[in-house]
Parts: C-alpha cells; sequence; structure tokens
C-alpha cells in the first residue's frame, strides 16, 4: 500500500483521506444512500465522535470531488472495528469496497490493533458474503448491548 502526499492510504489506486468538515454532509448521505444508518444512531453525532478522539477515524475516498467511499475504525485498545464501510451504490462491485476495508485495516495496523472485527445485521447475507471473500469469518460471539441513555 502507497501513502498519499496528505498521509492518507492509497489502496488499488484510490486515495483515503482523514474527513474532513466539507465531507460530513455528503458522508451522512452516503450512508443513508447504502441504508446504513438507523433512527436509534444520529450519524452526525456518530461522525463527531470519531473525530474527537485520537483513537477513531472516518476515511473518505472521493472521485470527481464526489464522496464515493467511507469507512470508520475505532480501536478500544485491543481490537480495531471497522463501521460504515459504505460504497456509493453505483459504484460497487468495482473495487472500492474492498479498498475501504484495506484502508481501515491499515489505520488500525498503524494504532497497534492486534485484531480487527466488525458486525453484520445477520439478514444481510450479500454484505456477510463479501466480507467472507475478504477473509472475515463469524467469531461465534454473541453480542450484547445496552442503551445508557436514549435522550
Amino acid at each position: 500500500m502507497t501513502v498519499a502526499a496528505d498521509g492518507g492510504p492509497v489502496v488499488a489506486g484510490i486515495a483515503f483521506r482523514e474527513i474532513a468538515d466539507a465531507d460530513v454532509e455528503p458522508v451522512v448521505a452516503l450512508w443513508r444512500d447504502c441504508g446504513l444508518t438507523r433512527p436509534w444512531n444520529d450519524p452526525y453525532r456518530d461522525v463527531a465522535d470519531a473525530r474527537t478522539g485520537e483513537t477513531s477515524t472516518i476515511l473518505v475516498a472521493r472521485d470527481g470531488g464526489a464522496v464515493v467511499a467511507t469507512v470508520m475504525a475505532g480501536l478500544d485498545g485491543h481490537r480495531g472495528w471497522l463501521y460504515y464501510v459504505a460504497v456509493a451504490p453505483g459504484r460497487q462491485g468495482a473495487g472500492l469496497g474492498r479498498a475501504a476495508v484495506v484502508a481501515g485495516e491499515a489505520w488500525l495496523a498503524a494504532q497497534g490493533a492486534r485484531k480487527v472485527q466488525l458486525m453484520v445485521r445477520t439478514s444481510n447475507t450479500e454484505v456477510v458474503a463479501f466480507y467472507e471473500r475478504l477473509g472475515y469469518a463469524d467469531q461465534e460471539t454473541t453480542v450484547l448491548g445496552r442503551w445508557f441513555d436514549r435522550s
């Protein structure tokens, strides 16, 4: 993998860079177009939270000024996590998803992550198959969660 002049990873000729203020609206629009947002998760808050810490980031790929792919990456001190892997619907199937995953993995590895994980809804069989082709496997765990405050 090469590195762009701004320090972001270049994967398969596609440059990923850290999200900038001007990227927020098109990134959230892309996430919505890809069906990644949920009513209980404010995507703007997710962007803001990822940008505030040193252990998380959002990487963005642009083509002709348009945001065409994203990946949010975060490190919990041991494992790296990928979220919001998104590719513009008209650009899917051309390698941008793989490039986004590789860019997120590279960022996490540079932060010291020893393992990378992600969550996919079990009903999203096409996306599960995509990740399996990239070498990801069911970790035979159950993810449990509880909201602290839903306000």
